[in-house]
């Protein structure tokens, strides 16, 4: 499972199920209906992350991804995840490596793969679509995340194994596996009281939106004070591409034929070393002092 222990499919828990030394994970996960098959057969034909892309190095294919596909993959994802999950927690096994840990590593793939797209994505090139689905997403990312780690089930498997990993004989890798476990669970308050869980969802909640508040108001504010530049002579000692740029972003920001100098953040700003223009670069370090 990946650090913020994020879905896989239906099918990939069935066949980690079937070559795990623990037939018992499949029978605890529910049967799908006709209706629920039928409706993620056409959800993966229609949206692309649903599936791995067929592209070098699976390289998303952006061509074809459109941002109101997110959230219905992201939701696909979450439910595979709970499944995965209750099916390793609820199994009537002794916990071993495998069938707990090994298990939970290979977990995640599609919601794992959704979300290197879709925050890589908001990230390098957001707009308020992408924006508005981010700030829904977050409280329902800190709920998946709390539903995982609060789980009493699955942390007394994963501290079963814990207190006998150095009597498993295994290799040194796997030992530090179950020990990375074992703190992310018991830090995330899985030795908590249901009190003390139910606090820690709510502060986990407020802390996953205004994390992502924060984040949409620096960007805001950093493409306010970006500086605006009129005369490509002003520019002197850049280099032609960086020109190009900064007439491509003016013209992205509704400033046709000018040159928007983005700035990056508030202890240094890269391209004052190349500017000859003094009042140039003063007027980048002031745009980035104001209050």
């Amino acid at each position: 499972m990946r650090n913020s222990f994020i879905a896989t499919s239906v099918a990939a828990a069935l066949a980690l199920s079937a070559c795990s030394d623990d037939t018992a994970v499949t029978k605890n996960t529910a049967p799908q209906s006709e209706t629920e098959v039928t409706t993620m057969v056409e959800l993966a034909q229609s949206n692309p992350l649903m599936s791995v892309s067929t592209l070098q190095y699976e390289a998303p294919n952006f061509a074809e991804i459109k941002d109101s596909q997110f959230l219905p993959a992201f939701e696909e994802g979450i439910k595979q995840q709970i499944t995965e999950v209750m099916a390793i927690a609820n199994n009537p096994a002794p916990a071993t490596f495998e069938n707990t840990f090994v298990a939970l590593e290979k977990s995640g793939e599609l919601l794992t793969r959704v979300s290197r797209i879709f925050y890589n994505l908001v990230g390098s090139n957001s707009n308020p679509q992408r924006r508005e689905i981010q700030s829904e997403l977050a409280p329902k990312m800190a709920a998946h995340s709390d539903n995982i780690n609060l789980n009493p089930q699955l942390f007394a498997r994963i501290k079963s194994v814990y207190n006998q990993r150095n009597e498993l004989k295994l290799d040194a890798e796997s030992v530090r596996l179950i020990e990375v476990y074992y703190e992310r669970f018991v830090r995330a308050g899985a030795q908590l009281t249901d009190e003390q869980k139910t606090a820690i969802r709510a502060l986990n909640e407020e802390h996953s939106t205004l994390t992502n508040q924060f984040a949409q108001n620096l960007l805001a504010e950093t493409k306010n004070i970006a500086v605006v530049v009129d005369n490509k002579a002003e520019l002197d000692g850049l280099s032609a591409s960086q020109i190009t740029a900064a007439a491509l972003a003016a013209t992205e920001a509704g400033h046709e034929g000018k040159y928007l100098l983005g700035l990056t953040n508030t202890t240094r700003q890269p391209i004052l070393s190349q500017l000859t223009n003094r009042e140039l670069r003063k007027k980048n370090m002031a745009s980035v002092s104001k209050p």
